[in-house]
């Protein structure tokens, strides 16, 4: 184009004047674009190669680009609702107990096949035995299947009628101290990221304290947890005394002013001594610091580890006073009854459920949408 710009430049002064009047500066104008267009074909060939390797070159990348978009939409996490999270055991409990229905008169041969159920979904005793009387003496006024849908509904709401929610509106103090427990592999670290991604959500300030000095990949999550939710963090080096890092931990929140202190800790075998031993000891020690904490103990549980998530709890509380559950992982199992087995059994309410993996998917327990959810006929229901 430079040299095509030279030869313009050459043509004759009235044949430069494209807009020019009349005739003749029209038609000088249209010789000079013929011109023009023709000795641009004519241009050799490696500067045609040069400018089609250009063009390929920026098709590419523009492809690039737009799949790469499209990945990564794809791969953007979609938030778990109660509906989503609770599709399995939506599957394994509630559909199978409508479906095994058969009509009045079977009343009888379906309480029996309803209470087998119940237990392979991990009720439990208490709970199902509960939930079988009150069915019983409502039964006989189910004339169809959506009547018996509404009585097996409100009867499983009364077993969780009376449960609590999350731990935030449980906030009174500052700094306002949470002791997180449970066995090593239940997701207690991840748990207590995503708690302090609530916390940090509603303009809290929050320190994590790292106490499972056990294990150096305990911190080191703990770490990167904090980092991406943007709290504070006080660590010790491997090996250290727990209770000494949970010590500092609360006099640093003093300090500065922080709201909110997270306590991570050990999660050896719970049937081991010397781990409840620590654990009452870092109780001891953060009383000691401050009056009235901790303010929660809360026990994480794994909700697909089934009847096994029972006793842990039962051996955790007798140890320590467990103020509340975390059930971690319950989009996991088809065995959600697991909720209602350890309000029972224990009389614990459970405060937070785990229903996906992404940092918003964990939710305060809430008994109205956890019903609604096992009911959800098409599981779109948030």
């Amino acid at each position: 184009m430079v040299l095509e710009d030279r030869r313009f430049r050459a043509l004759p002064s009235e044949w430069q004047d494209l807009n020019g009047q009349g005739p003749e500066g029209l038609g000088a104008g249209r010789r000079v674009e013929k011109r023009m267009v023709v000795e641009i074909w004519q241009l050799p060939p490696a500067v045609w190669a040069a400018a089609g390797a250009v063009l390929l070159i920026v098709a590419v990348a523009l492809v690039w680009f737009l799949r790469r978009g499209r990945r990564a939409r794809a791969r953007a996490p979609v938030p778990a609702t109660w509906s989503s999270g609770l599709a399995k055991t939506r599957g394994g409990l509630t559909r199978r107990i409508l479906e095994a229905w058969r009509g009045p008169g079977a009343e009888e041969a379906w309480l029996a096949e309803v209470e087998e159920i119940l237990l392979g979904s991990d009720v439990g005793v208490v709970a199902t035995r509960e939930l079988l009387d009150e069915l019983r003496s409502q039964i006989k006024k189910a004339e169809n299947a959506e009547m018996l849908r509404q009585i097996l509904k409100a009867s499983l709401r009364g077993l969780v009628d009376d449960a609590q929610t999350g731990s935030e509106d449980l906030v009174h103090a500052k700094p306002h101290v949470i002791v997180v427990v449970g066995v090593n592999g239940v997701g207690k670290t991840t748990t207590i990221g995503k708690l302090a991604h609530r916390y940090r959500k509603s303009g809290k300030k929050v320190l994590l304290v790292a106490g499972d000095t056990f294990r150096a990949a305990a911190t080191e999550q703990l770490t990167l947890w904090a980092e991406r939710v943007g709290a504070d963090i006080v660590k010790h080096q491997h090996g250290a005394d727990p209770s000494a890092v949970a010590f500092d931990g609360v006099k640093a929140a003093q300090a500065r002013g922080v709201d909110i202190v997270i306590v991570d800790t050990a999660g050896r075998l719970h049937v081991k001594a010397n781990l409840m031993q620590e654990l009452k000891k870092i109780v001891r020690t953060i009383s000691r610091q401050m009056d009235g904490a901790p303010h929660e103990v809360l026990l994480v549980i794994d909700a697909t580890t089934g009847q096994n998530a029972l006793s842990q709890a039962r051996v955790f509380h007798e140890a320590i006073r467990l103020t509340g559950l975390v059930l971690a992982k319950l989009d996991g199992t088809a065995k959600g009854g697991i909720v209602l087995a350890l309000r029972k059994d224990l009389g614990l309410p459970v405060r937070y459920v785990g229903l996906g993996e992404g940092a918003e998917d964990l939710a305060p327990f809430d008994p109205d949408q956890f019903i609604e959810a096992l009911f959800s006929p098409t599981g779109d229901a948030a």
